[in-house]
């Protein structure tokens, strides 16, 4: 790779700004090396046009088997969280195929994860919120502390996205227990836990096919395109094991980062409440600022390819940076700061769900279920606040919470 036009340094990590940080190694160079999962190295592009660019162009490989010098990221990354290998097709979801085998994935999904049938959800949505909020009260009354991670923002997305799917509430623990081990990284219990996921999917489809159900896991059964092509019973297992993982684990760490965001800013929460109207417009925002996601997944160049005056090698990992992405200069006014007034222009305005093929499956969901969360929360607790007093306004950019402490009354 050209070295004037790449950086040689390190990943990013805490106590520092995230935004701070990714920010020097954006204005550093279009292109830097970070540290990869396993052995060797992966390259970052860092500025919005890149990353827009690289997210399109098909050179850049979900599937590191069409790259024959790409040395394969995934397995480090099951080892690390400790999937057992029996299990290793799980990784042959829709975010690690390409071209016409993505397509054909893509097309059978949507045809069940539709608008309408997430739109129709709403009213759930409304309903679990509200149901949930009323445990923040109770744990709250009196003044009394409570962690909105553990009590609302970890438990919703979980309610919200099996109730999609249509794991029954009852037997919602291995999920739960299975987002846990993922931040956890507990080797030693994910296996068992793993097993007894793939285990109740593979029950709950023989279950839909016999007695249909208004869900997506009977959609998806059931779909097929005109020429019967149909989802094989491991791709049906791997798909809702992917969108129940995905759908929950990154929705609970944006709602909870973004309510710190707001709280830290009274302005901005302020404008919320003034103007309800804003609220589409402000989760986008906060998907930009708060984003749980820092890097798209690991990408393979099948051939050299020039971004951003960098030649990248054939066979390169290469990382979308969508945090330094999503803040900067060269696309935003003040693009470290959060404003829920903010006008994104057309589409998403960010990179937060990715572009492209591989454009998060999910992002329709997700952005209404922040929205209804968020609002909720808000209008009901008038006095919502931090349990001890920001001095400043907390860090933007990609850190997860593990706790968030905070007062109801």
């Amino acid at each position: 790779m050209d070295a004037e036009a790449a950086a040689d340094t390190t990943e990013p990590e805490a106590p520092g700004c995230p935004v701070t940080e990714f920010g020097q190694l954006r204005e550093h160079a279009a292109v830097v090396d970070v540290p990869g999962l396993g052995s060797g190295s992966s390259l970052m592009v860092t500025r919005q046009e890149d990353v827009r660019t690289m997210l399109t162009d098909p050179r850049f490989r979900c599937d590191p088997a069409t790259v024959p010098s790409a040395v394969n990221s995934l397995p480090a990354v099951f080892e690390l969280v400790g999937m057992p290998e029996d299990l290793a097709y799980l990784g042959r979801g829709l975010l690690t195929r390409d071209g016409a085998d993505h397509s054909r994935l893509r097309t059978l999904v949507s045809r069940a994860f539709t608008v309408r049938r997430v739109s129709a959800l709403r009213p759930r949505v409304e309903a679990l919120t509200d149901r949930l909020l009323d445990d923040v009260a109770a744990a709250g009354a009196g003044g009394r502390t409570v962690d909105l991670v553990s009590v609302f923002a970890y438990p919703l997305p979980i309610a919200v996205i099996c109730e999609l799917v249509g794991v029954p509430e009852g037997r919602r623990a291995p999920w739960q227990e299975l987002g846990r081990l993922f931040m956890a990284h507990d080797p030693e219990r994910m296996p068992e836990v793993a097993r007894e996921v793939v285990a109740q999917v593979a029950e709950l489809v023989e279950a839909r096919r016999a007695e249909p159900a208004d869900d997506l896991l009977t959609a998806l059964v059931g779909v097929h395109e005109d020429d019967g092509d149909r989802l094989t019973e491991r791709e049906l297992v791997t798909m809702v094991f992917d969108l129940v993982i995905a759908g929950f684990e990154t929705t609970a760490h944006l709602l909870s980062k973004a309510t710190l965001a707001l709280l830290t800013r009274p302005d901005q929460l302020a404008a919320l409440r003034a103007d309800p109207g804003l609220w589409p417009r402000a989760v986008h925002e906060l998907v930009r600022t708060c984003g749980p996601v820092p890097t798209g997944i690991p990408r393979y160049a099948a051939a050299d390819v020039e971004i951003g005056g960098a030649t990248i090698p054939e066979g390169s990992t290469v990382l979308a940076g969508l945090l330094p992405a999503n803040f900067d200069p060269r696309v935003y006014d003040g693009p470290d700061e959060l404003d829920v007034r903010r006008d994104g222009g057309r589409g998403d305005g960010h990179v937060g769900f990715g572009q492209g093929a591989h454009y998060c499956l999910g992002a329709a969901l997700a952005r209404q279920e922040t929205e209804v969360a968020l609002r909720a929360l808000v209008e009901r607790f008038g006095d919502l606040r931090l349990a001890e007093e920001a001095a400043e306004p907390s860090q933007l950019g990609f850190y997860r919470l593990a706790e968030l402490p905070v007062r109801v009354s």
